[in-house]
C-alpha cells in the first residue's frame, strides 16, 4: 500500500487536516516573521478554523494557535497525504 502527497497552498486545506509545511514564500519581511512563528519546512500544521469570510485562517503549529491572513496562507505551500 503507498500513499500519495499533495501539494496546495494552506488557504485551500480543508479544516482539520494535518498537512506538512513544504516552502515559505512572499515578502522578505512577511516570510521572516512566518519563519520565526514556527512555520518551517518540514513542521506539521493543523487548520483549526476559517472565518465566514474566508479571512483570517486559525492554525495550529506548534502546539499554539495562531492566525494567519488569507494573503499570508496562499504563500505557503504544503503537502498533504491523500
Amino acid at each position: 500500500m503507498s500513499s500519495t502527497t499533495q501539494q496546495m497552498t494552506l488557504d485551500q486545506v480543508p479544516v482539520g487536516k494535518p498537512v506538512t509545511v513544504v516552502r515559505v514564500g512572499g515578502e522578505k519581511v512577511t516570510r521572516r516573521r512566518l519563519l520565526d512563528m514556527g512555520l518551517v519546512s518540514g513542521e506539521t500544521v493543523i487548520v483549526q478554523g476559517v472565518a465566514p469570510l474566508g479571512d483570517p485562517i486559525n492554525i495550529l503549529v506548534k502546539s499554539y494557535s495562531l492566525a494567519l491572513r488569507k494573503r499570508e496562507a496562499c504563500q505557503i505551500t504544503v503537502e498533504v497525504q491523500v
